[in-house]
C-alpha cells in the first residue's frame, strides 16, 4: 500500500501497512472484544457523509478490513507489539459481536485477507512457508526515503475460519500477494514479481488460469474488482525519467519499492481499456468501487507537504468530482464499502491511545 512525501508519515505507518507476525494460538484481545458506542469525539467537523461512527478495535495496528459478501463479517490484519504480536496475523469476526479469532497460524508475516464466495473460506499472503519468524523491517536511517519490503517469501494460501490451511495458490519464486476476489466468484487478482517487474495477475478460484494484466514498468497493487467484477482498480507508480526507473530497479533487486508518488488507475477486469484516474501526485491508493459502480473511495496525501495528512477522498470513476471525505489531521486509510454500499470501514489514527496506533472503525454512509 502507499504513500508519499510521507517520508515522514509511514516512518510512524510502517508499523502496519503490509505484514506482521504473532506467536500466539488463536487469541481474542481484551481491547478488541468489545464495540464501544458512537462518541461525538470520532468524527471531525466536515465528515458529513460518515454517521454512527463506531470504533472496532482498541490498540496496535489494525488495518485491511474487508467485508464478507452478507455484510455480516469482517476479515482483518492486525499487530501490537506492546502484547508480544511483532507481525501482522489475520483474523476475523461478526460485526453483531465483535471478538476476533485469529485464522493465521501465528508464523511468518500475513496480509490481505478476503472472503471467498460462501464466506466460510478466506484468502491471505503469508510467508511462513519461507520462514517461520517474524521478518525484519527494512532497516531505515533518519532522513531516509520510505521504503516497503517485497518479501519474496509471500505466497497465497486458502483457509477456513478455524486457520486450517485448504490450498496454497501460488508456488513461484518471489513476492505474490495483495489478492482479492471478484464479486462474480470467479477469479482473483494479485500482485506479483514473477515477470521481473512488479505487475498484476488474475487466477481462477483454484489457481489456475493465471494471466498478467498489467505491462508497464512500476509498482503495480492493491488491485479490486468492481461491484459488477468487470472492472479492476489499482494503484501504480510509474518512473518516468531514467533516474526514477533506476532507482526502481534498483530497489526491486533488493525486494524493495518506495511507494511515495503513486496514482489510481482503472481497466477491464482483462487488462483491457486500461485508464489512469488520478493526477494529483504524492501518494493516492487503497481505491475501492461503492456498489452501483461510480464512485470511488481512496486514500491520499496529494494536499501534504510533508507526507501527511492521509484522508479519505471520492472521485468517480470517469475522473471527475473529487470530494475530501475525512478530515483527519494524521491518517485514515484502506477503506471500503459493505456490499450493499451503506456501510464503510476504515483505518485511522483518530482515538489513538498511543500516537502509532490505528484501529479499525465503521460508519454509515450519507450520500
Amino acid at each position: 500500500m502507499n504513500r508519499n512525501s510521507f517520508i515522514v508519515t509511514i516512518i510512524l505507518l510502517s508499523n502496519f501497512l503490509f505484514i506482521s507476525c504473532s506467536q500466539q494460538s488463536k487469541e481474542t484481545t481484551t481491547e478488541q472484544a468489545q464495540l464501544k458506542d458512537t462518541t461525538p469525539a470520532l468524527l471531525y467537523p466536515g465528515e458529513k457523509h460518515l454517521s454512527n461512527m463506531r470504533q472496532l478495535t482498541f490498540g496496535g495496528d489494525n488495518a485491511e478490513a474487508y467485508f464478507s459478501s452478507d455484510g455480516k463479517k469482517i476479515v482483518f490484519q492486525a499487530r501490537n507489539k506492546a502484547e508480544g504480536r511483532y507481525c501482522d496475523q489475520i483474523y476475523w469476526s461478526s460485526l453483531a459481536d465483535f471478538k476476533p479469532t485469529r485464522i493465521s497460524n501465528g508464523t511468518g508475516r500475513t496480509t490481505c485477507a478476503y472472503f471467498l464466495p460462501g464466506d466460510t473460506l478466506v484468502l491471505y499472503a503469508s510467508t511462513h512457508l519461507a520462514d517461520t519468524s517474524c521478518p525484519a523491517d527494512p532497516p531505515r536511517k533518519k532522513g531516509d526515503p520510505y521504503i516497503w519490503h517485497i518479501y519474496s517469501g509471500f505466497d497465497i494460501f486458502i483457509s477456513d475460519l478455524n486457520g486450517n490451511i485448504k490450498k496454497r495458490l501460488t508456488n513461484t519464486p518471489g513476492y505474490d500477494a495483495e489478492a482479492t476476489v471478484s464479486p462474480k466468484g470467479d477469479k482473483i487478482v494479485f500482485t506479483s514479481v514473477r515477470s521481473g517487474d512488479l505487475e498484476l495477475y488474475t487466477m481462477n478460484i483454484d489457481g489456475t488460469g493465471v494471466k498478467q494484466i498489467t505491462h508497464e514498468l512500476g509498482y503495480d497493487g492493491g488491485a479490486f474488482f468492481s461491484p459488477d467484477g468487470n472492472q479492476l482498480i489499482f494503484r501504480a507508480s510509474r518512473p518516468k525519467t531514467k533516474e526514477q526507473k533506476e532507482t526502481y530497479r534498483k530497489l526491486l533487486k533488493e525486494d524493495k519499492v518506495m511507494p511515495t508518488e503513486m496514482e489510481l488507475f482503472i481497466c477491464n477486469a482483462d487488462g483491457s481499456n486500461l485508464k489512469q484516474l488520478t493526477t494529483l501526485g504524492n501518494a493516492n491508493w487503497a481505491p475501492f468501487i461503492r456498489a452501483g459502480g461510480n464512485k470511488v473511495i481512496f486514500s491520499s496525501n496529494h494536499t501534504a507537504e510533508h507526507g501527511i495528512p492521509f484522508n479519505l477522498y471520492t472521485i468517480n470513476t470517469d475522473g471527475t468530482g473529487l470530494e475530501q471525505i475525512t478530515f483527519d489531521a494524521f491518517f485514515d486509510a484502506f477503506p471500503v464499502f459493505s456490499p450493499d454500499g451503506k456501510k464503510l470501514i476504515f483505518s485511522s489514527g483518530r482515538n489513538a491511545t498511543h500516537s502509532h496506533d490505528t484501529n479499525l472503525f465503521i460508519a454509515d454512509w450519507k450520500d
